[in-house]
């Protein structure tokens, strides 16, 4: 079986813990800048000094609440300052944090309250607390519930927390953090589960710890630690990648902001200029296809696509010894032209992306490193604390998620099945000893995944294995290469491959309702029509026609789609087809649009 070994560059002692960081950075630099918090419409600088007196304060008021050594506190908001600021505060009362997705139903909020043991819960907003008022009476162990935006009349949950713990002592708080081990749990985090209830995976301080430094100690380093270096973080904190590479970022001596705003996302990248972002592929592709549907809008569509080919060849050629001279002076022109425009998007002062989440895509990933915004593509899961593996300045393979961060081993089983082992390796799920054992083998986390590995240690991924098609032809097809290639096309949102014990290989396809009214002007139909009424459609029928015919030529015959329907409406977190991270719930979307399966393959 292929495997790769990282060189371990760091140790982390047995009693440290991810809130250390917090207070050394206060000591030893009181005066550097750690977050920039909106309030209005103005960034407010946060000192380190600051950042860890708040800390202390709201973890004497959790300490007064009667918040124990290895107690679970569930925290509910969206990406803001205050959902650090708790998290760091729980973890220096000595607890354990429990992040839910501020857009969970309230049985989603129930199973987690009642699976952690929470304690305490603390929600954003008066709805989110209206959501979670049946539940968590039915949880006898949450005592009590606070709200950061503070209700008419009452004080919001930092100001309570502070109040309460006026007549704590500072000692009180450093016993607390004295106490934790590297080897304690420092979150329990549950997988948004594309099937099944979610399980709680504990990940310990020395999961995030090691997360961390291998992410420093890695190139991406040498930007994280530069003075000065700053970035906007908008994916949901309750995701772990999002948490790791913040947490990463805070240790690295970088200063971070927050929005939830993501419908002004790029006029928020314009106010806080950010020096690198992460994010998911679908925000790429949504950046992506806007400015060309942009362009194509404004009659300047084949010099974007012009532009966008050239980018991409430029970036392959980089792997190849470089650009000739003449795609060089292309590429030139390019940037002077379309290029600048689209990094001024991102704020102006980007300099790279880091992607994971789900598969990027080459051509994605060529396109953005041609046009100057390198995007950096890792590999990873809840299980392993968020990246396992990612690309680096430096040490670079587009097309394929990166090497293990330091300390970490990968394995590829003889099925394919990516195996992983090392310090940001989970030991295994919240009370649940038998999908512990089903996940963990011999030391080896099974990850489900497909995936090859090559000579210098670069992982790719090639599938799901519980996402393999099996044709009644006996055919395996994995879906993941078609779709991604699908929803890389301007007017495709959504596509999902079916076929599973059929003649062949079908799918369904969403089409992206933020770039229907441009497409419906180009061809000469009212900006306002929707999708429903073009379901026959020429125009649109020969548009999806071309991108499957694209998609085809990257598989064999048998495993191309033959057929395929346009469905009416997208797939939405919502209505429950996709995960807060905008992964697909196959078996959500199997059971919803069943009918429209069975007319791909009725006779």
């Amino acid at each position: 079986m292929p495997e790769f070994t990282a060189p371990q560059s760091f140790t982390i002692p047995d009693d440290a813990s991810a809130v250390d960081s917090v207070f050394t950075r206060a000591q030893t630099k009181p005066a550097s800048l750690v977050y920039k918090r909106k309030a209005g419409s103005a960034w407010v600088d946060v000192t380190a000094a600051e950042f860890a007196e708040k800390v202390t304060s709201v973890a004497k008021g959790l300490i007064a609440l009667g918040i124990e050594q290895g107690d679970r506190v569930a925290l509910m908001s969206a990406t803001r300052y205050e959902w650090p600021l708790v998290d760091y505060a729980i973890w220096a009362a000595g607890a354990v944090t429990v992040p839910i997705y501020e857009t969970s139903s309230a049985e989603q909020v129930r199973w987690i309250l009642e699976d952690s043991e929470a304690t305490l819960l603390v929600v954003e907003t008066e709805k989110h607390r209206e959501t979670v008022a049946e539940v968590t009476d039915a949880a006898p162990s949450v005592r009590k519930v606070l709200q950061i935006e503070a209700a008419s009349g009452a004080r919001g949950a930092v100001e309570e927390l502070t109040a309460l713990g006026a007549d704590v002592s500072d000692d009180d708080v450093q016993a607390r953090i004295a106490a934790l081990k590297s080897s304690d749990p420092a979150t329990l985090i549950y997988t948004s589960g594309t099937t099944g209830r979610p399980k709680g995976c504990a990940l310990t301080h020395g999961n995030l710890l090691a997360e961390s430094r291998g992410i420093v100690a890695s190139s991406l380093g040498d930007l994280l630690t530069q003075p000065g270096v700053t970035t906007l973080m908008f994916l949901p904190m309750a995701h772990v990648l999002a948490r790791a590479v913040s947490i990463a970022a805070f240790d690295a001596g970088a200063a971070l902001g927050h929005t939830s705003d993501i419908p002004n996302l790029v006029p928020t990248f314009g106010e806080f200029k950010p020096d690198f972002i992460l994010s998911v592929p679908r925000v790429f592709e949504k950046v992506y296809n806007a400015a060309r549907a942009k362009a194509h809008g404004e009659g300047k569509g084949k010099i974007f696509d012009a532009a966008a080919e050239t980018a991409i060849a430029w970036s392959e050629a980089q792997d190849k010894g470089g650009a000739g001279l003449v795609l060089n002076a292309k590429h030139f022109v390019f940037d002077k032209l379309v290029y600048s425009k689209l990094k001024s998007a991102l704020g102006g002062r980007c300099q790279l992306a880091i992607s994971g989440g789900a598969p990027l895509g080459a051509r994605l990933g060529h396109f953005f490193r041609g046009i100057g915004v390198t995007i950096y593509e890792g590999y990873g899961l809840t299980e392993t604390s968020a990246a396992f593996a990612v690309n680096t300045i430096g040490h670079q393979k587009i097309g394929t998620v990166g090497r293990p961060l330091a300390g970490n081993s990968v394995r590829i089983a003889e099925d394919g099945e990516i195996m992983l082992s090392g310090p940001v390796v989970f030991g295994g799920y919240w009370k649940n000893e038998k999908a512990t054992a089903e996940a963990i083998e011999d030391g080896w986390f099974h990850t489900g995944d497909l995936g090859s590995l090559d000579s210098e240690g670069y992982i790719t991924i090639t599938g799901r294995k519980k996402e393999i098609l099996v044709t009644a032809g006996g055919k395996n097809v994995s879906p993941a290469q078609l779709e991604d290639h699908l929803r890389a096309h301007p007017l495709i949102s959504q596509a999902i491959v079916v076929g599973d014990q059929q003649p062949f290989i079908g799918a369904l396809v969403t089409i992206d309702a933020e770039a229907l009214p441009a497409w419906n002007e180009r061809n000469g139909k009212p900006a306002d029509t929707a999708v429903a009424d073009l379901l026959a459609d020429a125009d649109l029928t020969a548009e999806i026609d071309e991108a499957i015919a694209e998609a085809n030529k990257l598989v064999s015959h048998a495993e191309a789609i033959k057929k395929y329907r346009i469905l009416p409406v997208d797939f939405s977190e919502e209505t429950g087809e996709l995960t807060p991270t905008m992964k697909l719930k196959r078996n959500v979307v199997y059971t919803t649009f069943a009918d429209d399966i069975a007319k791909i393959y009725a006779k």
